[in-house]
């Protein structure tokens, strides 16, 4: 299997302050544009890590053949 990239982001906020999330852009090096979906956890640190762990083990699951 070709290396892969992974693409993500994290920024911590004020959990009463985010309004919206959208998706952000990826420019590809053939000139098309891919859209990666943010997610939002809420909670303590120790509930946000638990989430993200979670979260993690369950994108893997979307590719078993990685």
């Amino acid at each position: 299997m070709a290396d892969l990239t992974l693409v993500y982001g994290m920024r911590l906020l004020p959990a009463d302050e985010v309004a919206e999330v959208g998706e952000a852009p990826v420019m590809l090096k053939n000139g098309n544009q891919a859209r990666v979906t943010m997610h939002v956890l809420e909670g303590s640190r120790e509930q946000i890590e638990a989430q993200l762990r979670m979260s993690l083990d369950a994108f893997f699951d979307f590719y078993p053949e990685i």
